[in-house]
């Protein structure tokens, strides 16, 4: 029942204790994961804290020493744990403690089952989606870099990158990569970097290490602040065969803090390398097109037409001429046949003619009508005739008929 009280009716500060410490108490035996963040000793009793591993919060531990080292292997600072307690709550002190019954550490098998599970779990909701990537800028104005306090991830990105290109600048926020404040660090880290609009790309480099040293960077709560950054992620985590959640979700996965150097600053030797490669290339495509073109147009120049074009003309000229005086052959040639068949055709008209007959001292006797009277029979007696010779005529009138051998009638 709730406890009932008023500013008139307030109760004590040890009857609330008491009743925090019944309702604890009625919470009974359960077990509690957690990382150990301190361990110690004293006598035949073990104090440790045990940090939960996404918040920050932690919670005292007491146990025996024979509780603790049945435990096998023995439990040691930074060790995952699983824990068999009895809730307590001081009444007196006013504090919260577990009572550890049992203590079981969290074995290799164990913690790669769950890192799966958890793998599974972000992949089905699309965090490791190759379309949620972003590409890494060619020249970041500012890199940011999430390391170890002095660490050789660090040096190795920095002199890797410097010898690259020698005017990178970088932002470097140092964590811890390792142990019970490593998430809350690197998530921190992560979310000023991103917050800084001067940074381009983000680098979260560590060395290799063990998979309990690594396990921070597979911590759900550090993946899902990576998968809500707006600014590109690399992550540089351990060696070659290290593969942490993180490498999933970021936008880039580097092999090694060295790796990712190569992959953020582009080499400026090889940069130049490659610009001398393509004004080269581009040389002789504009000299060989020049070549190809100065060819062709040497080639238009030495054709007859444009090498000397008066001559064409003048081709063209004579062409002209010469058929201008084979029509006039032509037309000769055709009027003089012309010619000669009509002086053909002539001379045996001439020869034909009644004309010529006459001229040899012939005559014909044509009737009134001009029809030519071809024998005596024809005529009649006192019938007026025509008698036509070679150059003129004359007009007679017959008297009879006479016999074939008597002279013509006049």
């Amino acid at each position: 029942m709730p406890l009932e009280t008023s500013p008139e009716a307030p109760v004590p500060v040890r009857t609330v204790l008491r009743m925090v410490g019944d309702w604890v108490g009625r919470l009974g035996r359960i077990w509690v994961e957690g990382q150990i963040a301190e361990l110690n000793r004293r006598g035949g009793t073990v104090f440790l804290t045990l940090r939960d591993p996404v918040a920050a919060v932690s919670a005292r531990v007491v146990c025996t020493r024979t509780v603790f080292d049945a435990s096998e292997p023995a439990p040691a600072e930074g060790a995952r744990v699983v824990i068999w307690a009895r809730p307590d709550f001081n009444t007196a002190r006013g504090s919260f403690s577990l009572t550890a019954l049992e203590i079981r550490a969290v074995g290799i098998g164990e913690l790669l089952a769950r890192l799966d599970r958890l793998r599974r779990s972000l992949a089905a909701e699309g965090l490791f989606a190759p379309e949620r990537k972003v590409s890494l800028p060619f020249l970041p104005r500012m890199v940011g870099l999430i390391c170890g306090r002095d660490s050789a991830a660090e040096r190795d990105v920095l002199d890797n990158a410097a010898r690259r290109w020698p005017a990178v600048r970088f932002r470097v926020l140092e964590a811890a990569v390792q142990g019970p404040y490593a998430v809350a660090e690197v998530t921190d880290a992560l979310r000023d970097l991103d917050a800084d609009p001067a940074v381009d790309v983000i680098i979260v480099a560590r060395g290799g290490g063990s998979i309990e040293d690594l396990l921070p960077f597979s911590d759900e709560s550090l993946i899902r602040a990576v998968a809500a950054a707006r600014t590109p992620v690399v992550s540089a985590i351990g060696h070659e065969q290290d593969s942490p959640i993180l490498d999933y979700v970021a936008d880039v996965r580097a092999s090694t803090p060295t790796d990712a150097a190569r992959r953020v600053v582009p080499d400026v030797a090889e940069q130049l390398a490659l610009i001398g490669q393509l004004r080269a290339r581009a040389r002789r495509s504009v000299v060989g097109r020049i070549d190809r073109e100065a060819s062709w147009l040497a080639a238009v120049r030495s054709r007859p037409a444009l090498a000397n074009p008066v001559r064409e003309i003048e081709r063209q000229q004579e062409l002209v001429a010469a058929l201008t005086q084979r029509a006039r052959r032509c037309l000769a040639a055709s009027l003089d046949r012309a010619s000669d068949d009509v002086s053909h055709t002539r001379a045996r008209l001439v020869a034909l003619s009644p004309a010529a007959t006459l001229r040899r001292g012939y005559a014909i006797v044509q009737h009134a009508d001009a029809s030519v009277a071809r024998s005596a029979a024809e005529v009649a007696p006192g019938e007026p005739l025509t008698v036509r010779f070679a150059d003129d005529q004359l007009d007679v009138t017959a008297d009879g008929n006479q016999n074939p051998g008597d002279d013509a009638a006049r």
